[in-house]
């Protein structure tokens, strides 16, 4: 900063609402859009698999903008940065708004994602550096609640919007919101600019992680509607997904400035800890992704229900996080994550023995479950991942660590999706085989048949059935496997090794 002194008083409040304000929007983002999935792609006419896309494609783009966060800091100063990333999301927001197709919807989302990427490690750095010494905590505190009541206010906002306005409201909330913000952290910093630095990028790194992670995201979406590795496209994307991605990894090892710092994995803890945060929150994305769909395609609740049936997953979390990171350092934090991978699992497969006529408090009490490991999960595995590392490789440590965790979300989308709709599919076909020649099936058709529905409609009736027991079964085989998942990640945690201290002060964690 130009001014390295601290803000006080009104300066201060302002500050702190406005960067709260930009965090709580994007990382709202990232989950307003799942109740209204089904709403997008019905408006739209395509399918919900499809409509997934408008999460993964914002996923990908944001995770792939978040290594050059730091480079783009530093030459342009983090103030300027900070407000042309947030004035960009808003007009990105606007025209997502404004889509009247998925094409359009989803290059909007990329561009949405990508220029978001600074937003979430900038409010926080610009919040630390104008606050004083004293009151560094406190800022923490008030920052990491934001990014904790998001994912909550998002499904029951996205859902009540979706049902009583229409879902391109769900990105224009967006515009008086990110307006606001700019407006105040420019009046506020725009004389305490950082200092400006000319380093150099490695260009050749970027393109090759933007070629290599977008062609495996697109092969992931669109793999089944292509039928896999029978379409030429999904060939093509597989081999340059796997050429860049190879020749990226030879490329960073040996450049000097590279956008992906992969000599960290030499390091125990952070290897460790990186594998089960992008593991663990591609098993926990399962649940965000699979659950609204399945109340609002299966279940018939609408996007209201859906979004209030999913948000009591952050209740404790709110509660309990304060304390964990008050008492971090007086427990051993494997213990801890072991907590949280062993309240996932058991809330995975306590999921996975619904069926069709689970009522809406037994849907929630799992979801109020699971907010507990939530509160155990990100802040003793970062601790553990950036433990012993240098003080001048804390920053792209955070910045690798956020890469592949996003990531891991995205992917976790697209495979859960994919699975879903296969098992789905597998179910359905030995349903059918198994009532084919049984007595049930005659006797339910002469009892439809005495109710008045006799013929095809009758057989539709009985197939429309079929098709819900075997979407619940899918439903069911997508949450035990992630609760195996779990299980394996909780043996994982246990091969870092202490002390878990870290030499770095803080890292953006939304």
């Amino acid at each position: 900063m130009t001014n390295n002194r601290p803000l006080h008083g009104a300066s201060l409040a302002m500050l702190t609402l406005a960067l709260g304000l930009g965090t709580f929007m994007q990382v709202l983002d990232t989950s307003i859009a799942n109740v209204s999935i089904p709403s997008i792609a019905g408006d739209l006419a395509v399918s919900p698999d499809q409509g997934t896309w408008v999460i993964t494609s914002f996923a990908v783009s944001n995770a792939i903008a978040l290594p050059v966060t730091g480079w783009a800091a530093k030459r342009i100063g983090e103030v300027k940065l900070f407000c042309m990333s947030t004035l960009l999301f808003t007009l990105f927001s606007w025209l997502c708004g404004a889509a009247f197709n998925l094409p359009m919807l989803v290059l909007f989302r990329v561009l949405q994602g990508a220029v978001a990427g600074p937003m979430i490690p900038l409010s926080q750095s610009l919040l630390l550096a104008n606050y004083p010494d004293e009151k560094k905590g406190l800022a923490l505190a008030l920052w990491s609640m934001t990014v904790i009541l998001a994912p909550i206010f998002g499904p029951i906002l996205g859902g009540y919007i979706t049902d009583n306005y229409s879902w391109p409201w769900i990105f224009y909330i967006n515009i008086p919101v990110g307006m606001a913000s700019v407006f105040i952290v420019w009046s506020v910093l725009r004389h305490r600019e950082t200092m400006i630095t000319k380093l150099p990028i490695d260009t050749v790194g970027l393109i090759l992680l933007t070629i290599g992670i977008g062609s495996l995201q697109v092969l992931l979406d669109k793999g089944h509607d292509l039928d896999w590795f029978n379409s030429p496209v999904i060939m093509f994307l597989a081999i340059t997904s796997f050429v860049a991605l190879v020749f990226l990894i030879v490329w960073e090892i040996y450049d000097r400035h590279p956008v992906l710092n992969l000599k960290l994995f030499l390091g125990r803890n952070f290897t460790i800890g990186v594998v089960a945060t992008t593991l663990g929150y591609l098993a926990y994305f399962v649940s965000v992704v699979i659950f609204p769909l399945w109340l609002q395609t299966n279940m018939g609740y609408t996007a209201s229900w859906a979004g209030l049936a999913a948000a009591p997953i952050g209740v404790l979390a709110v509660i309990m996080s304060p304390f964990v990171g008050r008492f971090l350092h007086h427990f051993d934090l494997r213990l801890m994550v072991t907590f949280a991978f062993a309240v996932f699992a058991g809330v995975s497969f306590w999921n996975s023995t619904f069926d069709s006529q689970v009522d809406f408090v037994h849907l929630i009490i799992p979801r109020i479950v699971m907010g507990a490991g939530m509160a155990t999960f990100f802040i003793p595995l970062v601790t553990i991942t950036l433990s012993g590392l240098k003080p001048e490789v804390i920053a792209d440590a955070s910045g690798l660590y956020n890469f592949l965790r996003i990531l891991g979300g995205s992917f976790g989308t697209s495979i859960s999706i994919n699975m879903w709709s296969n098992r789905s599919i597998l179910h359905h076909s030995r349903l059918v085989d198994a009532i084919g020649n049984n007595p049930a099936t005659t006797s339910a058709l002469a009892r439809l048949h005495d109710l008045g529905i006799k013929g095809n409609t009758a057989i539709a009736f009985i197939n429309q059935e079929v098709t819900n027991q075997s979407v619940m079964m899918a439903t069911n085989d997508i949450f035990w496997i992630s609760g195996w998942l779990f299980l394996i990640l909780l043996g994982l945690i246990w091969f870092a090794r202490p002390p878990f201290t870290s030499s770095g002060k803080h890292v953006a964690v939304d």
